[in-house]
């Protein structure tokens, strides 16, 4: 996703909060696809079959993530060591001001720091919006949203920061309302109040209570936004941040798995976990039941939930064997990046990690959290992270140098567009061949028609003939190009 940003200066770090771009901008940048735009590379030059399905470029082969791996000369070659990920890591936190380093948070904020904030983000709407049924959105009910910020009881001087750990998978909001709204009526897919989502064992700082009280305005390392006041316990400062570095654990590597169903136990009952996350495994005897059940199907892990007083505590729950994790990170290699990618082939695009998916910044960033790699949350960030080996492109680069970029891309990198981001996963015939997940996706046929495939989910597609437009492809419109 492309978001704007505005930079607020807290004590010790710059925070940026983002918003989401219009939805025409959106449109333009998620929708199209076309050949590229070059003297010298024609619409017929760079067209591709298109099968039944109406995919171009794309048979049943280049679905399975084995076709690409069998392609690589060395699928598993390391391509960074995991201290060297550590460490970049811990850069990451320091050198980008879109991160947030909570543990260098001062233990209290000035009231009008936390106001900035919260307004930077909530800005009452000035354009139309409309809800699930096409109908608009009253002003009363918009200044009903403002009311419920609390933010005219902020004042100056000095607030103590609280730390929370999040509990289960849960939305970030624009505003502390749980009400979806849209930039036009029949548009119910991207609501424009959804930021972001957290998962288990998050840690975050709580700042503000919407005037409801159901409602916690939090930042945490990637993102800050209004959650659920039910998704998150307030712990200590030593809970919280520990949390995170407790071991033994396991490293979620399935796109989603699910703890254990069980009434004894519903607060950890059937828990999502999406790729990426981290549970360290609870210090329990190894021949007792958990929840009603002997253990060792599963392994027993540590989460969070609310305890006396609806303070953090740490509840046991069982975590199928058979299901897909792994005792530490996976190695960051080639093979590795191509089928942790097609573990969410086919899956729902989901804008600020909607429909319990993933949005395109999401999905690249959850396929290299299995590996240990910290990307921040959205394309304009990652786009220009000064971490991370990078080529950028502007006005000057010619349509050939495009090209050549595109031609020289290897199995990982990331490309982004204004609002997108695909990651490449080879190349077939010359042609690269990217995953990604999109809401749209076009290209522009034999007779220079633009033809709307409606892909709406995580989809393999050939990089050429995406078109940004109908006269500009994704090459064209390239950005920059990211190796993590």
């Amino acid at each position: 996703m492309t978001q704007a940003d505005a930079n607020q200066q807290v004590p010790g770090k710059v925070v940026r909060m983002h918003r989401f771009p219009t939805l025409s901008s959106l449109l333009v940048g998620l929708i199209s696809v076309a050949v590229l735009a070059s003297p010298t590379v024609s619409a017929r030059d760079t067209l591709l079959p298109v099968p039944a399905h109406g995919v171009i470029g794309v048979d049943d082969a280049k679905l399975s993530p084995g076709y690409w791996v069998s392609r690589l000369e060395t699928p598993d070659a390391v391509l960074l060591e995991p201290d060297a990920i550590a460490a970049r890591n811990a850069r990451l936190l320091q050198a980008d001001d879109s991160m947030h380093d909570l543990a260098a948070w001062p233990v209290e904020i000035d009231g009008q720091v936390v106001r900035a904030l919260i307004e930077d983000l909530s800005s009452r709407p000035t354009r139309t919006l409309y809800d699930v049924h096409g109908r608009e959105i009253p002003a009363a009910t918009l200044d009903d949203l403002v009311s419920n910020l609390a933010l005219d009881a902020l004042s100056s001087g000095p607030r103590t920061v609280r730390f929370g750990l999040v509990l289960k998978r849960a939305p970030l909001r624009t505003f502390p309302t749980d009400l979806r709204v849209f930039s036009r009526p029949g548009e119910t897919d991207i609501d424009r109040f959804q930021e972001s989502a957290l998962f288990p064992g998050t840690p975050v700082l709580m700042l503000r209570q919407s005037n409801d009280t159901h409602w916690e305005f939090v930042v945490s390392p990637r993102y800050a936004a209004w959650i659920p006041r039910t998704s998150v316990a307030i712990g200590t400062r030593e809970q919280v941040l520990g949390y995170g570095s407790r071991t033994p654990y396991r490293v979620i590597t399935g796109a989603e798995v699910h703890t254990v169903d069980t009434r004894e136990a519903p607060q950890v009952s059937a828990l999502q976990l999406d790729m990426g996350v981290r549970v360290p495994l609870a210090e329990v005897p190894l021949d007792q039941p958990v929840n009603g059940q002997h253990p060792y199907t599963s392994w027993i892990v540590d989460l969070p939930v609310f305890g006396p007083d609806d303070f953090l505590a740490f509840q046991p729950a069982l975590l199928p064997k058979i299901a897909d994790t792994s005792p530490d990170y996976l190695p960051l290699t080639r093979a590795n990046l191509i089928r942790q990618a097609f573990k969410f082939l086919g899956e729902r695009y989901g804008w600020g990690h909607s429909y319990d998916g993933r949005d395109c910044s999401g999905f690249v960033s959850e396929v290299y959290r299995s590996m240990g790699v910290q990307l921040p949350r959205n394309t304009s960030d990652q786009a220009v992270s000064p971490v991370f080996a990078r080529r950028a492109f502007g006005e000057a680069d010619t349509s050939e140098a495009r090209l050549a970029a595109a031609r020289a891309l290897d199995v990982g990198d990331l490309v982004y567009i204004p609002g997108h981001v695909m990651m490449v996963i080879g190349h077939v015939d010359g042609q690269p061949y990217v995953i990604h997940d999109t809401n749209g996706g076009s290209y522009v046929d034999a007779d220079g028609e633009l033809v709307r495939m409606g892909l709406n989910g995580v989809v393999v597609t050939p990089l050429l003939p995406m078109a940004f437009n109908e006269t500009e492809t994704y090459v064209d419109r390239m950005t920059a190009i990211v190796s993590p």
